[in-house]
């Protein structure tokens, strides 16, 4: 497998950062609804951290498809900056942040050598973003203040969320995507392809 990347690379992976940044900002509502509902039961924090693995699933999708090193890191910080762009009142800062999480994503895949995109892998990616910007944003967005066994919580809720909503969820995302045979042209098209005609033989 080649490790540098081709136009087509930069294209579909530039196509999902935008996409994905923009439903990155619309998950900001939904976390503001779930910020709404928890705060009378002392937990407002934690809304955000049930669906924070959300924000981390560009890397994981763009990763998975197109197999070669930075994707994860590249496309998440897209993402973030599509996010800016477009009027994000979190500001630059954002972007700081989705590189963060965009390393915590590339680690996984960085240390098979790039070779191993299985289910465990995505979901170790996933872990890997959850766990590396939780402490960016305990510092950022001043966890601090909050109790330690709710931070604690928040720290535990994230992992599952970035295995579940960006691992999991993103291997899901990818596979339907593949299907449509759109992703001919990229390492799980031609993963797919090449199943579909053992599966026939």
């Amino acid at each position: 497998m080649t490790k540098n990347w081709k136009l087509k690379d930069v294209v579909l992976m530039s196509m999902l950062g935008v996409v994905f940044g923009l439903i990155y900002l619309a998950f900001f509502g939904v976390g503001n609804i779930l910020f709404g509902a928890l705060t009378p039961l002392g937990l407002g924090p934690l809304g955000y951290e049930f669906i924070f693995g959300i924000w981390f699933i560009v890397s994981i999708v763009a990763a998975y498809i197109i197999r070669k090193p930075g994707v994860a890191f590249t496309s998440e910080t897209i993402a973030a900056l599509t996010e800016v762009l477009i009027g994000s009142t979190s500001g630059p800062t954002l972007i700081l942040s989705g590189m963060v999480q965009g390393l915590g994503a590339e680690l996984a895949f960085a240390a098979t050598g790039w070779k191993d995109y299985r289910l465990r892998i995505l979901i170790f990616s996933g872990i890997g973003a959850a766990v590396i910007s939780f402490p960016y944003h305990y510092f950022m967005s001043g966890y601090d203040a909050y109790a330690s066994w709710l931070v604690g919580l928040m720290f535990v809720t994230r992992i599952i969320s970035g295995a579940i909503l960006s691992g999991l969820l993103g291997k899901l995302t990818a596979d339907q995507l593949a299907k449509t045979g759109v992703l001919s042209g990229y390492p799980l098209g031609r993963e797919r392809q090449k199943q579909r005609e053992q599966s026939t033989s």
